[in-house]
């Protein structure tokens, strides 16, 4: 036990970038870090699956530049979406046993109704409150030190990640009687796929509203009077984004040189938007497609190989290639 507790700290004091608070939950809790980092896995793919068309695209933060303009609604949405992850990464991992700490829902046991009749309580609900509660503990910890704006904007931003994972949690039954009729019913709540969370965050990150610190420092409002104060759901931002068309160190910004783009779209995947006006160039690649398919009785879809030609299109570089910087 004593060599468990010497390792565990050595790891937690190596994983670089936790503050004080994160080891401690990191010693006190060191199989959690391996869901932590599916989590991180998790959130990543989903940003980059939702930026995937746009000039920000997410792949600086894979490559470690977790450099983004603090306050901008590209950092709203990353602190959403990361503290949503670990929401899920924790939870699942309650429910398949692989954390001490937590196990399935204790809560939802005995008999309950609800529109369809009465049903019991059965199998493994998804313990989304704990997933919650250390979410909150861990990630917040980072932000709890600072009392400015960026840190009450972002714990801000951090609730309403958690909040989006536990939107989506839903009743699943299962029928138990004469021929599957439902005169007995199981049931259990479970998360919905995390695609769920990271279309609603993306429709939040659309739709971010601008605030600013009010006069005492206590919190924010809008900086515009037209628009909404935002709800706990809302993300919310302080500074403009950048374009995002150069290579740029301080902003976290790859740039859009050699990015593909869409000939035919008039979305942000344009040739005009995506390339910034720099315009493009045009390869003709061959690549293998399935084609030819047909469907054999029963049950296979057997497809041919095709060598197949189309034409590529990537964003020129601009005149000066280099990382931008202001220093």
């Amino acid at each position: 036990y004593m060599g468990a507790v010497g390792s565990s700290r050595v790891m937690c004091d190596n994983v670089p970038g936790l503050v004080s608070r994160q080891r401690q939950l990191c010693r006190r809790h060191p199989e959690a870090m391996l869901s932590i980092g599916r989590g991180v896995a998790a959130w990543t793919a989903e940003c980059q699956h939702q930026f995937r068309r746009h000039r920000w695209d997410c792949s600086a933060l894979e490559r470690g530049r977790h450099l983004l303009v603090p306050g901008s609604r590209e950092s709203a949405f990353v602190h959403a979406i990361s503290s949503a992850g670990v929401v899920f990464a924790i939870t699942r991992a309650c429910s398949q046993g692989e954390l001490k700490s937590c196990s399935c829902d204790p809560e939802k046991k005995g008999s309950a109704r609800d529109s369809k009749g009465r049903f019991d309580w059965g199998g493994c609900s998804d313990n989304i409150d704990y997933g919650i509660k250390f979410a909150r503990a861990f990630v917040d910890a980072k932000e709890r030190k600072g009392k400015d704006a960026r840190a009450l904007m972002n714990l801000h931003n951090n609730r309403a990640g958690r909040k989006a994972v536990k939107r989506f949690l839903k009743q699943e039954c299962k029928c138990h009687g004469v021929s599957g009729s439902c005169t007995l019913r199981t049931c259990w709540l479970a998360m919905a796929d995390f695609r769920k969370t990271g279309d609603y965050l993306w429709k939040k990150y659309n739709g971010a509203i601008q605030v600013v610190m009010n006069q005492d420092g206590t919190g924010f409002t809008v900086a515009n009077k037209r628009f909404k104060k935002p709800t706990k759901n809302d993300l919310v931002y302080f500074e403009s984004s950048p374009d995002y068309c150069i290579r740029d160190r301080d902003v976290g910004s790859p740039g859009t040189a050699g990015r593909v783009c869409n000939q035919t779209s008039r979305g942000m995947d344009s040739c005009e938007v995506m390339c910034c006006g720099r315009g493009y160039d045009t390869a003709r690649v061959s690549r293998m497609t399935k084609c030819e398919c047909k469907f054999h009785w029963c049950c296979a879809v057997r497809c041919q190989d095709c060598l197949e030609e189309v034409d590529i299109h990537t964003c020129k570089a601009p005149k000066a290639a280099g990382w931008a910087s202001r220093t």
